[in-house]
């Protein structure tokens, strides 16, 4: 090489390309370090979210010589043990895991976390509609009553009295005991049990316990195992807010599930406010009155267990908790 092409090279400027590369690179780091679960895609759209003009190639290519990646999930563990000799509800599903609106079909299922104080179990209750997790629970055993406490706290979110809904699950003893069935009645709700000994009777909670696994539990913001059942049960309370506060979701248009479902009861507010006003005006009236608050309200009883009150305690801290509080979780 001539001395004058290295001295040329030492004192040429960065391209333009090179400089928005050092410009956007610890932009997209900040937004994949929260979780550090996201991949190129959907680093896009976080990028784009927050106000970056990037395109998909560009991410992936900055993600590389960043050296950062998004989850990988692992291998499937089934923890379904299925009572063959109880009554099965039927499948009032059929592998069609999509509702027109909130509270009109709910999944749930349950997964298992290793820990050096032994086994910690959750299960989760996530709305068909919007991917939220309305109710969960992290108990040392996998008894019925883990089940009977997600379902009061999605109770305690979504409304005492939910007429219409339906709640899916797989055939685990869990689910065809009769106290579940019973809890279920008191809130209006119909249940529903998929398949046996296929991968398609409960996808829907099983999709959620997947990334739960693979974000939260063993992913990269995680290093080493999990010490105890309570450690678990804290780290899933703060990731079950950010799942619905904040996680871009593909089924969602890549809006997180708080924003996706105020769309829809800003939809339903607009139509009455049409409606009542059409009748005013057919009337010779006015709008007086502005329509009902369309989304759900948080009844101040009905939760129960551990996990209820730290959940309680975790919307307090967010400031999404008060005695007429009607904001969407």
């Amino acid at each position: 090489m001539a001395p004058s092409t290295y001295y040329d090279t030492k004192a040429r400027p960065l391209s333009a390309r090179a400089r928005r590369d050092a410009e956007l690179a610890p932009a997209l780091v900040a937004l994949w370090d929260n979780y550090r679960v996201y991949g190129a895609r959907k680093l896009w759209k976080a990028a784009r979210r927050a106000g970056h003009d990037v395109g998909r190639d560009q991410v992936a290519r900055l993600m590389r010589a960043a050296g950062i990646q998004g989850a990988r999930r692992g291998k499937r563990v089934r923890t379904t043990k299925p009572d063959l000799t109880a009554p099965r509800h039927p499948d009032l599903v059929k592998r069609k895991f999509t509702a027109t609106t909130p509270n009109q079909l709910w999944v749930t299922d349950l997964t298992f976390v290793p820990t050096w104080a032994g086994v910690a179990y959750v299960c989760f209750i996530v709305d068909a509609y919007s991917r939220m997790i309305v109710g969960w629970r992290v108990a040392s055993h996998m008894r019925t009553t883990m089940v009977l406490d997600a379902i009061e706290m999605a109770r305690w979110s979504r409304g005492n009295t939910l007429p219409g809904l339906t709640c899916h699950s797989d055939a685990g003893s869990q689910f065809t005991s009769i106290r579940y069935g019973e809890r279920l009645a008191e809130v209006g709700a119909v249940p529903s049990i998929g398949t046996i000994g296929d991968s398609y009777d409960n996808a829907l909670a099983e999709t959620v316990n997947g990334y739960y696994k693979a974000e939260l539990i063993y992913g990269p913001a995680h290093t080493g195992p999990w010490k105890t059942v309570e450690d678990v049960e804290l780290a899933t309370l703060a990731w079950v807010y950010w799942h619905n506060t904040s996680r871009l979701h593909s089924y969602l248009a890549d809006v997180p599930p708080t924003e996706f479902e105020a769309t829809f009861y800003d939809a339903q507010r607009t139509s009455l406010r049409q409606n009542q006003g059409d009748s005013s005006r057919s009337s010779g009236g006015y709008l007086l009155n502005e329509p009902p608050d369309m989304t759900p309200t948080f009844p101040r009883s009905g939760v129960s267990g551990h996990a209820g009150a730290i959940q309680c305690g975790a919307l307090k801290g967010h400031g999404l908790h008060s005695r007429r509080s009607r904001r969407t979780l």
